[in-house]
């Protein structure tokens, strides 16, 4: 007989009954987790279990709490808020619901993760890259028959907040967003080679590659070989982009193979912003997006070497690209001697 003592009066043995039939619950440790299975860990940080072992080693130093009081959370934990935030990109309450923090610890885990990933940026980012460079040259050449290309450069504009008033002009780009204007260079795998992350949205792309260092060290004939580029860059000796006007079937001939070839920069910008969707906008400071940005591209290299599984690619509208200055005598000349050589 049901008791009429009971708020909800149902029988005790029915009670009893019910609570054995339940299926077990499978209770998993917050603070390890790489006790949720790879699926679950791709999903929401981008690496497999192997992976996230991995980063734990090469950032504990930097990043580990001196003590474990007051319930200090572990390296792993640290780790995964920020690449949860890398991941999804959402507002810092949101990490912090999923991972069971407040919004202050997000903050302070995130900025101290970025600054330590921002110390193996020359370690992790190298030009050309980490293979021979003739192994890179046989890379190009096997997409799209291109000869002598060691890279494949470009320009991506990530969205920030709103900078100081009197520095904000500088940021607005074409679209009248503030952003970033990023600068990187790819090799036939899809490695991010060189990054440079300081420049303002409305500022070109021929403008921050010629007063790059990586420009310079071109100039001073320290590679031996060319970049790849759009019509975005005047052709010089070592960075051939397309005829403006082509007249001939070799020049066309050129042309196509340079833009498959180039589609690699494109291709890599897009795997970056599919693998960490806080660099589809970032609302922080110049300076804070400056760093992410450095931080994301060493994890996105640090995937490709161990082979993480590739996200679907974010699709990117094509930036208008301005006109540029007229293409260097030097670089004409280089690029009609492989056009009447290879095409």
């Amino acid at each position: 007989m049901a008791s009429p003592f009971l708020e909800s009066p149902v029988d005790l043995g029915a009670q009893i009954v019910k609570r054995a039939l339940r299926g077990e619950r499978v209770l998993r440790d917050r603070q390890n987790p790489l006790a949720f299975p790879d699926e679950y860990l791709y999903e929401n940080y981008r690496f497999s279990s192997e992976g996230i072992v991995y980063l734990c080693r090469l950032l504990e130093r930097h990043i580990k709490n001196p003590t474990r009081r007051s319930q200090a959370i572990s390296v792993p934990q640290m780790l995964c808020i920020a690449l949860r935030f890398f991941t999804s990109g959402t507002y810092l309450y949101a990490v912090g619901d999923a991972e069971k923090i407040s919004k202050n610890t997000v903050c302070r885990t995130i900025r101290r993760v970025v600054m330590a990933l921002q110390r193996y940026i020359n370690n992790f980012i190298v030009f050309p890259g980490h293979l021979p460079t003739y192994a890179i040259k046989e890379g190009f050449r096997k997409i799209a028959g291109f000869p002598k290309a060691i890279g494949a450069i470009g320009c991506t504009r990530i969205a920030i907040s709103k900078p100081v008033r009197e520095i904000e002009a500088d940021y607005i780009d074409k679209k009248f967003t503030h952003s970033l204007n990023v600068q990187m260079t790819c090799d036939h795998q899809c490695m991010v080679t060189s990054l440079d992350a300081r420049w303002p949205g409305s500022v070109h792309d021929s403008q921050i590659f010629n007063s790059s260092v990586l420009y310079q060290r071109f100039k001073d004939g320290l590679y031996d070989g060319v970049l790849v580029g759009d019509r975005a860059y005047a052709c010089q000796s070592f960075l051939m982009s397309p005829y403006q006007n082509p007249e001939t079937q070799p020049q066309h001939n050129f042309n196509m193979t340079l833009g498959q070839t180039g589609l690699m920069m494109k291709r890599t910008f897009g795997i970056l912003k599919s693998r960490f969707g806080c660099l589809r906008d970032l609302r922080v400071s110049p300076e804070r997006a400056s760093q992410i940005v450095g931080a994301c591209a060493v994890l996105h290299n640090i995937a490709t070497i161990r082979k993480e599984r590739v996200p679907q690619e974010h699709h990117i509208t094509p930036d208008d690209v301005d006109p540029v200055s007229p293409d260097h005598p030097a670089g004409r000349v280089m690029r009609d001697n492989i056009t009447t050589q290879y095409f």
